[in-house]
């Protein structure tokens, strides 16, 4: 495990201080629990985006395609209730 000397503003450092209580976690679990969480925001942003650079219109087109070629209505459950409107 590494030693990490952070220096936060005393309005920052309060805030934590009040939530790892309220959470009943130390101010270290609680800061490590926020870095890994950011890291994986950030990495779930950069997974995604690789995804979407393999992705092909064509290919999704062809699927849509294949619903459309179907002509099978919606299952019931589907459907909206008798006289809901979308609000686009």
């Amino acid at each position: 495990m590494s030693a990490l000397n952070l220096r936060l503003p005393d309005s920052l450092h309060n805030q934590v201080r009040v939530l790892a209580n309220r959470d009943n976690v130390s101010i270290n679990l609680f800061i490590s629990l926020a870095v890994a969480e950011k890291i994986s925001a950030l990495m779930t942003v950069d997974y995604l985006e690789q995804r979407a650079n393999r992705g092909s219109r064509e290919k999704f087109d062809a699927v849509l395609d294949k619903i459309r070629a179907s002509d099978t209505p919606p299952d019931e459950a589907d459907r909206l209730p008798a006289g809901a409107t979308i609000h686009i």
